[in-house]
């Protein structure tokens, strides 16, 4: 949640201020060293990779504020929410991978910072790991179920992030429905919202507007830090000194860094990371396998897809983008995604026009992608020239016909009830090719991630 603040650090430093500017802001900084007495530690990879922990700290939050934003009850002195970020090595890419503060985790060998008791290694939920032994355990805890080596640790707490957002003028969110939830306050009707520091913090720590629990919570968290990116970069604060100052020095007086997170490596993200917009920002979930794992001691846990994660992990390893539309990028064109598999999507082709072969033509383009197409082209019936092409579909394979639109751009949608499931494409006079299409990755074993600029408002 609050790691929207801490990335602003790395996303502010695109406004190339001068070194004197950031090594007094520097100085702010609360430091801390995660990395003390850490050994068998991963490799180091491609790029850099930043731990950003965000704590429930209220102790600076007035009693008037915690009765407005529900911010009642002790705190738990546990990471609320905990987020890997990797800067690619051409620092033109933020990938940000959301970690279920539940995770079933093995707790490595540690001293309770406590008791000062030595424990073995054990189960636990991930958010135990910073209670049991703060920030080190949990960076420990991280590379250890991850095998991704952490350059930087950065955290924040409910004040930094209240304050940070009203420092910028507040966030746009666009909601497709309303958002309610009774244990924080939040009351949103569908539609954009401007939302202030409390509003915000409301927004992102609420966990029963649907069925979606953390995973939900987790995926307003990335959508709310594309607005936040969004603001950052279209608001002016990264061309206007003085802006960048009030921001940045609000945000700062309460991070906690280690040490080597200093001057330097501001300036040097500030030159490498001009220009940095939502779309060179992408948000992925690590993939679940068991939402409710029972843990004998620990309760109900959320347990990786241990191979759907490692993958994941590799490719922050590799310095390799995440989101398809990334990767159809770095390689050339690609097919479009779509949620049924063409080779399930079975296709009787008319030709609605008087070009002789274009229905056979077209019935060939289908198959080439994956559709299950007749091979037996029929000329429309009635004679009648169609400007424009139609597909019809039985309401009951109402998913099978958006891929096939997916493959025939600006094709009209008509339901026809009793069809049954062969689709019908009518070929119209504005038919121009077919677009490759294939089953999303998500549903052939893969993980699914967003770019910035496809969760902010429009």
């Amino acid at each position: 949640m609050r790691m929207a603040t801490s990335l602003s650090v790395v996303v502010l430093a695109a406004g190339g201020v001068g070194h004197a500017v950031v090594t007094s802001l520097d100085t702010g900084i609360d430091r801390i060293d995660p990395f003390k007495d850490m050994k068998n530690r991963p490799q180091a990879g491609h790029g850099m990779n930043l731990l950003v922990v965000g704590t429930d700290g209220r102790d600076r939050i007035s009693q008037e504020e915690r009765r407005k934003y529900r911010l009642g009850g002790a705190p738990c002195h546990c990471t609320d929410t905990v987020m890997l970020v990797h800067v690619s090595e051409d620092r033109e890419r933020a990938s940000v991978v959301s970690l279920p503060r539940d995770s079933y985790a093995e707790m490595p060998e540690h001293t309770d910072l406590t008791t000062g008791r030595h424990h073995h290694a054990h189960p636990v939920k991930l958010n135990a790991a910073y209670a049991e032994g703060g920030p080190s355990l949990t960076v420990r805890t991280v590379e250890s179920m991850t095998g991704v080596k952490i350059d930087h640790y950065l955290e924040v707490d409910f004040t930094s992030f209240m304050k940070t957002v009203d420092a910028v003028g507040g966030v746009r969110i666009c909601t497709a429905k309303p958002l309610k939830d009774s244990y924080t306050g939040l009351d949103l009707p569908a539609g954009p919202h401007d939302l202030d520091g409390g509003q915000a913090l409301q927004y992102v720590r609420s966990r029963h507007v649907d069925g979606a629990a953390d995973i939900g919570r987790m995926q307003r968290q990335q959508k709310f830090l594309a607005a936040l990116i969004d603001r950052l970069s279209e608001g002016g604060v990264l061309l206007n000194p003085v802006r960048f100052r009030e921001v940045a020095s609000t945000m700062l007086s309460s991070v906690r860094a280690d040490q080597g997170f200093g001057t330097d490596q501001m300036l040097a993200l500030a030159k490498a990371m001009h220009g940095f917009t939502p779309a060179s920002s992408e948000f992925v979930s690590v993939p679940i396998g068991d939402m409710s794992f029972p843990v004998k001691g620990i309760g109900s846990t959320v347990k990786w897809d241990a191979p759907k994660a490692q993958k994941l992990f590799q490719s922050l390893r590799d310095d390799r983008p995440l989101s398809p539309e990334r990767t159809a990028r770095a390689k050339g064109p690609q097919p479009v995604d779509v949620d049924v598999a063409p080779k399930t999507v079975r296709v009787q082709v008319y030709n609605g026009t008087r070009t002789d072969g274009l229905g056979g033509r077209v019935d060939a383009a289908l198959r080439a992608t994956g559709f299950a197409t007749t091979q037996q082209p029929r000329t429309a019936a009635g004679g009648k020239e169609h400007a424009r092409t139609l597909i019809t579909y039985d309401p009951r394979w109402d998913r099978s016909a958006k891929s096939l639109a997916a493959a025939l751009p600006g094709a009209e949608l008509r339901q026809a009830p009793g069809q049954g499931g062969t689709l019908r494409v009518t070929v119209g006079g504005d038919y121009r090719a077919v677009t490759p299409v294939r089953e999303r990755e998500r549903q052939t074993g893969q993980f699914e991630a967003l770019r910035g600029d496809q969760v902010v408002c429009p």
